[in-house]
């Protein structure tokens, strides 16, 4: 059975091209409540994420919640194994896909169709997999004959149709989100948001952030608020939000 468990997991990054000393002072005097720290080896620190315990299973579908800058993309990152944390442990069990870029790993040089396999490949896709779904990857996308020319050749929006068409026809026990994307016109949108209420049923696991509480209500059923990389609230989907809403 799926599951993600983190056990006092914290992650510090360096941040290395803090140059200056009065810009070194100025980072140094914001970060006063332990969040930035100066190394032993004078490279700034920023604590992104501060001693996380949380235990994640089958069923729930968690909506991360914060302000800008919060940790709740680093944390996703940390679940997914982008990151490993300074301390602590992040343990997972069943296939975890990240959708936390959708177009890393395409190549602008490639047709539409050799990005398919591109991106599928880094998904965790297998070759058999790849060429099982290929095709109704492809009219998913609607690109039709552009599927043969460079990628180089589409605009931003067929671009993202393309990676949101191959992202959303991967097999996950943990799906890891981050934000909804905006996938272009109005009948196109229908059909990205029925795709990826698909792939979220298929899951045993979803984490997702995003900025509208309506829809984390709408999809999820716990809510993990994050403030200054550490958890203050969570529970219950209504409940944290709610919380959320009525902060000073």
């Amino acid at each position: 059975m799926a599951y993600i468990e983190l056990k006092g997991a914290t992650l510090d990054l360096p941040i290395y091209d803090v140059q200056g000393r009065s810009l070194k002072k100025t980072v140094l005097r914001l970060g006063r409540r332990n969040t930035i720290a100066e190394g032993t080896d004078g490279v700034v620190v920023v604590r992104a994420i501060n001693n996380v315990d949380l235990r994640l299973e089958k069923g729930d579908r968690i909506g991360l919640i914060g302000r800008n800058g919060a940790g709740k993309s680093t944390l996703l990152r940390m679940m997914a194994g982008i990151y490993s944390p300074t301390l602590g442990s992040v343990v997972s069990s069943g296939k975890v896909v990240p959708l936390l870029d959708i177009s890393l790993g395409m190549d602008e040089n490639s047709t539409g169709m050799q990005n398919i396999r591109l991106r599928g490949l880094l998904l965790g896709m297998s070759d058999a997999e790849i060429r099982e779904k290929q095709q109704s990857i492809a009219e998913f996308s609607e690109l039709g004959d552009y599927l043969d020319l460079p990628l180089r050749t589409y605009s931003s929006g067929m671009r993202v149709r393309l990676a949101f068409a191959v992202s959303t026809a991967v097999d996950a026990e943990i799906l890891l989100l981050d934000e909804v994307m905006g996938v272009g016109d109005a009948s196109f949108m229908h059909k990205a948001e029925e795709r990826l209420a698909d792939l979220h049923s298929r899951a045993e696991i979803v984490v997702l952030a995003m900025h509208s509480n309506s829809e984390i209500r709408k999809v999820c059923n716990k809510a993990l608020w994050m403030e200054r990389g550490h958890v203050r609230a969570f529970g219950p989907v209504e409940e944290v939000v709610s919380q959320y809403e009525t902060q000073d």
